[in-house]
This record gives structure tokens, sequence and C-alpha cells, in this order.
């Protein structure tokens, strides 16, 4: 039985669908954090998400936040008639590409209209060398992060997150969400179903441990042919010094040659997120574009 419902049946997300379609994904170059295995199936149940096949190799993806109802496509471009069929029920379509919207400038004319910057959903991009060396006087405070970290914690540790070390991860995400004034709107939940995933083999990661305390762990995916690598969950323990600066650090500097790019994602409109993110002076975004219903002509 197939995981995924042909067009115009929809089926819920589920782990084995992210992982069918994950030859698909590695196809794509636009190297956004959307489409990929882990945002997809970490998130299926924060956004509801629900996935089609319309064409081989080509999905729509439905799913709602704050209460409306979006979609997002994967693959070949959809039919104009296919596109106005999901807008019946959603309020607009999100994550469309630079290069998308470049190549596809036909199917906007005929909807009346151009998608605008989703900002907010930025994925702020980075080189592997940047944050694995942490040099040039705009890091310096970051490098000096990491140096106090090593100087005060020199019996630290570093493991793999795999199978043996999720349950570590867990006491670290269960520390760090009992700090959140709103854990339900946070990556909490999304976070606890990347540690309960059925295989992490997919995946890459770290665990960073002080006289084997846990103290830090980070959760990425490599995309578009290896060269990216997404980064999907980093928490820490804030009181241990630099912990957090440390395991960014020390991802970086884990990766093969081959991964030219990191890949921290967005930060969805959060000013302190936005600072956080700028002060590692990324070397360029992922940009977005979103096509409001209200906006069509058609």
């Amino acid at each position: 039985m197939d995981v995924i419902a042909r067009y115009p049946e929809f089926t819920l997300l589920s782990f084995e669908a992210a992982a069918a379609i994950k030859p698909d994904l590695q196809l794509l170059s636009d190297g956004m954090s959307e489409l990929t295995v882990g945002s997809l199936y970490f998130f299926k149940d924060f956004y509801q998400y629900k996935i089609s096949r319309y064409n081989a190799g080509s999905y729509i993806i439905k799913g709602e936040e704050r209460g409306q109802q979006f979609f997002f496509t994967i693959g070949q471009a959809p039919p104009v008639s296919l596109i106005t069929e999901l807008y019946a029920g959603c309020s607009y379509w999100k994550a469309i590409s630079e290069p998308f919207l470049k190549v596809h400038t036909d199917i906007f004319q005929t909807l009346g209209t151009e998608p605008e910057e989703d900002r907010d959903n930025f994925d702020y991009l980075y080189t592997r060398l940047s944050l694995s060396t942490l040099s040039g006087k705009q890091l310096h405070k970051k490098k000096n992060h990491v140096n106090g970290f090593l100087n005060n914690y020199p019996d630290f540790s570093i493991k793999p997150l795999d199978n043996q070390t999720r349950g570590d991860a867990y006491k670290i995400l269960d520390r760090w969400a009992a700090e959140q004034e709103k854990v339900q709107e946070t990556d909490f939940q999304a976070a606890q179903l990347a540690l309960e995933a059925p295989s992490l083999d997919d995946f890459t990661g770290l665990v960073v441990y002080v006289q084997e305390i846990p103290v830090a762990w980070c959760l990425a995916e490599l995309i578009a042919q290896n060269t990216i690598a997404v980064v999907h969950f980093e928490k820490a323990r804030t009181d241990f010094r630099g912990s957090y600066q440390y395991i960014n650090y020390a991802f970086a500097q884990s990766l093969p040659e081959h991964v030219v790019y990191i890949n921290r994602e967005q930060d969805l409109g959060d000013e302190g997120l936005r600072h956080a993110k700028m002060s590692y002076k990324p070397e360029g975004f992922v940009k977005k574009y979103r096509l409001d219903k209200g906006a069509l002509t058609v």
C-alpha cells in the first residue's frame, strides 16, 4: 500500500511518507529548510501536515498555522488549475523559492499577482568554514565564548547523537522546556518527535558532556546532494556558560569538507532570535515567498 495518497486525496504525513520522498527532496537545490525529511516529519503534528502526490516526484503539502490553512509544493510546478483548487480551501501558498519564482513567471501572470517576500521565514546561511573557525574581528566575541567554555570545562567530551545518546539529549530538552513560559508555542514537541524517531540514521548530530553530564545537543540533516547541513535543533543548558556557542562551533567542525553551507533555519519574526542569528554574520539567506489568497485576481 502506498503511504502517500494520489491527488486530490491527502494522507497524514508519516515517517514512512517523509522517508519515501527523501530521494526527491535530495534533488532539490534550493536549500530550503522546510523541504527536508526532518522539517516535514518533526513538525508534522505542529502544522498538521498532509501530503498528496500529483505527479512522479512531485507533491503537495497542506498544513495549518494560527488557524489558517496553507499549502506548498515539492518538485515540478503544478498546473494553475490545481493551484486554484488548493486555494479553495487554503489561505496562502508558502515556501515559494526564489528560483521557482523566476522560472515560473507564467503561473503568477495567470494568477494575476506576484508573491511577496516572507522575511520571517528566510533561512540563514553560513559557510561551514566560518562557523568552524570563528576567525575575524566580527566573530571575535563568539570565539571568546568558545574559549571560555574550553577553559572552564576542560573535562568535556563529545559523542555522536544516536540511539545510545538520545536519552541524554532528552534530559537537556526537558530542562530547557521547564524554563519556557509558553512551551507549547516552541519547537519542544517537534524536538521530542525527533528524539523519538524510529531511526536517526538519516541525521547527524552531537551531544556535549561535562564530567559525563549532558549539557548540549544538536540535530541536523544533509541536503542538496550533501552540500548543505540544515540544523533542525540546538539545545543547551545555560548554567554551563558558553554551551550554546560551543555546540554550534563543535558541530561545524565535525562536518566533512563537502558541506559548503550550514542552514540555521528561520527566525519566525522573533527579534531576539533574529539578533542572535545575525550576530553570527550570515553569508546570505534562502529567500522564500508567499502568495495570499486575497491577492489573487482569478
